[in-house]
């Protein structure tokens, strides 16, 4: 080979390989610049997710405390009772209502514990035996008012927590390790 051409090779090398690094050492600066804005993307989309999920859990305990609420007895029988109904028609008055509640919420135990669920199914399956335990001892034709009262008295003289009120706290004590 001559000089000529051997300047020739060493000049194209002298111009492509900087050039060459240099375009190797760009490609690795986008990507790592392209991933790391994809990490902090991810990473936005899962605080997104957690707080949207957050706020899902929440007010599935807020509509479940209202659910506990609704079916505490003095609640759910001042809710039904009518000036005309005798025991019987109390009785099923209250278990209907709050077998309504209890089917009106059923989708949101997917966003609380078991542990919280199973305590409100046994809280609302309680409280259901009790008054139709309680109804049961007040003979058929009495009127609705004097079962009423006669159910709030038994479970007042009781001296022992509603199921539901146990079922609330619970909640309560779950949705505080959420927020």
């Amino acid at each position: 080979m001559d000089s000529s051409a051997l300047n020739l090779i060493s000049n194209v090398c002298l111009v492509t390989i900087p050039a060459a690094l240099l375009g190797m050492g760009l490609f690795m600066a986008i990507r790592t610049f392209i991933r790391r804005d994809q990490e902090l993307r991810l990473i936005e989309l899962r605080v997104s997710t957690n707080k949207e999920t957050k706020m899902l859990k929440l007010q599935a305990y807020e509509r479940m405390a209202v659910f506990l609420e609704r079916i505490a007895p003095g609640a759910v029988i001042s809710r039904v009772l009518e000036q005309d109904m005798i025991n019987h028609e109390l009785q099923l008055a209250v278990i209907r209502s709050i077998r309504s509640e209890f089917e009106h919420n059923l989708s949101q135990q997917i966003y609380i514990s078991s542990d919280a669920w199973n305590l409100i199914v046994s809280a609302k399956d309680e409280l259901i035996k009790a008054i139709g335990m309680i109804a049961a001892q007040v003979p058929p034709d009495a009127t609705g008012q004097q079962v009423g009262r006669i159910i709030l008295e038994s479970i007042s003289k009781s001296g022992q927590m509603l199921p539901t009120h146990t079922a609330l706290e619970f909640l309560k004590n779950e949705a505080r390790e959420i927020m």
